[in-house]
């Protein structure tokens, strides 16, 4: 691990000697592809650095108990210096290898989520109503901006599906972890007898990705425009702006109508269609993962129950983890850290085992 860390200081400082280079900054480009490498490598070299400063500390603390001679008092005040060294040098060592595990590469990346309702009828899609509120809260309490790109309601307030892109720095790093099938308990409205129903949404979470990742041939795409439907103001349902992608190649589907101008609802409508693209070959890509990594946190496998928000007790529980928290009326408020936060330590302590 030492020798992989001074190798990331050498090239840190070799980075930082480039950008400071007249000649690297008259070309904009290789400068900013510098500076990137830069803000990459920065949490992990400074961390080392207050690592080697705790170590020699560490060091001449040890010597200076070896001298004979020591006075009493100094003696004892360099064994508690000792022990807090020791615990301070531990904890850099676990926080330098969780910074030293391999990256996902589109941790950074806005997020494109998409909320189905699934079994259930009216319930699902009420719940799948109030998912989507969630979200939405939990983006706006992350400073993070909401964008609301698909929406197919249901009579009573309900969601059948929506799509929402979220915009903001390591908003895929943090959401990745909701894709998979949210289960709800509680009594529906329409219940008269006051019966616990169960029905369930589907999240999925897919990384915003741009033309330069997954080209689309334009000829594989088969374009229809038609009116809007639902709420959305007088020109929503008198023009033809809604429109509708389908990709030949793979049969997915894509449709927007949240914009009042074709020209934007056709650009939201590719976005969400390389992603969709991008997510299949991914879990193409799963498929031959062992089932060991399929077992792990952030496999974002959909068909698996993720969490459970049962009303009647106040509680939302995350299977994965085995974590319940009593505050489910925060939670569907967008109060989400503390089961996300759960969920990345579990996948770094998995991902550690290996390192």
């Amino acid at each position: 691990m030492y020798d992989k860390l001074n190798f990331l200081e050498d090239k840190y400082e070799e980075l930082s000697a480039k950008v400071s280079d007249p000649a690297v900054i008259a070309d904009q480009n290789s400068w900013k592809k510098h500076m990137k490498e830069m803000s990459e490598l920065e949490p992990v070299v400074l961390k080392y650095r207050e690592y080697k400063k705790a170590a020699d500390d560490l060091a001449a603390t040890k010597e200076m108990l070896n001298e004979s001679g020591l006075d009493e008092e100094l003696r004892e005040m360099a064994k508690t210096e000792l022990s807090e060294l020791e615990e301070r040098i531990e904890r850099l060592t676990g926080e330098m290898k969780i910074l030293l595990l391999p990256k996902d590469p589109n941790d950074e990346k806005n997020v494109i989520l998409e909320i189905r309702a699934g079994t259930g009828g009216d319930e699902a899609a009420l719940f799948g109503g109030d998912l989507l509120r969630m979200y939405m809260r939990y983006a706006e309490r992350r400073g993070w901006k909401a964008e609301l790109m698909d929406l197919n309601e249901t009579g009573i307030g309900g969601v059948k599906e929506a799509v929402l892109l979220i915009k903001g720095r390591g908003a895929y790093s943090r959401l990745k972890y909701e894709s998979g099938v949210h289960r709800v308990q509680r009594v529906p409205e329409t219940e008269s007898a006051g019966r616990i129903h169960t029905s369930a949404a589907t999240v999925a979470v897919l990384p915003e990705i741009d033309d330069v990742e997954v080209k689309i041939d334009p000829n594989d795409v088969r374009v229809d425009v038609y009116r809007s439907s639902g709420n959305g103001g007088q020109c929503v349902n008198t023009t033809d702006s809604a429109v509708r992608l389908t990709h030949i190649p793979t049969g997915i589907v894509v449709t927007c109508q949240d914009e009042k101008s074709q020209i934007k609802n056709k650009e939201k409508a590719f976005k969400v269609l390389r992603a969709r693209i991008y997510d299949a070959k991914l879990q193409e890509q799963n498929k031959e993962i062992s089932e060991a990594r399929k077992s792990q946190v952030g496999s974002g496998d959909r068909s698996e129950r993720i969490r459970t928000y049962n009303f009647p007790q106040g509680r939302v529980s995350d299977h994965r983890i085995g974590m319940t928290l009593y505050k489910l009326d925060y939670f569907m408020d967008g109060d989400l850290d503390e089961i996300i936060d759960g969920l990345i330590t579990s996948d770094q302590a998995e991902k550690m085992k290996n390192f």
